[in-house]
């Protein structure tokens, strides 16, 4: 254990300040940080009615969600904010958001 701060290879950031990019219409992304081998974090945005064009499948590793607002969908159910879901590995849905909803996207396998 180490009494001295480390702050080596800490990034941070304001998802607000990332230019968005567009994955779908009605769709963006904004990318927090990537990591090796495609891992990474992001915020995902939903504008009211958007749907994810085709099937979701989660290769090759799993995808993690927290819904930060609005509502949710993965074609199952509604998730509302504050919730968390877990997709494994293989899993597959097809997101979407009738009110809108904002998403942090999480892969933390790539």
């Amino acid at each position: 254990m180490t009494d001295k701060m480390n702050f080596e290879g800490v990034v941070s950031c304001n998802w607000q300040d990332i230019e968005p990019e567009e994955a779908a219409p009605g769709i963006t992304i904004r990318n927090l940080w990537q990591g090796d081998h495609d891992k990474r974090v992001v915020v995902v945005e939903f504008q009211p009615g958007a749907v994810f064009p085709g099937l979701d499948v989660h290769e090759p590793g799993p995808e993690q969600i927290f819904i930060i607002s609005g509502v949710f969908n993965d074609g199952r159910e509604n998730f509302k904010a504050g919730d968390f879901i877990h997709n494994p590995a293989g899993s597959a849905h097809i997101p979407r958001s009738e009110t809108g909803c904002v998403l942090l996207v999480i892969y933390p396998e790539g």
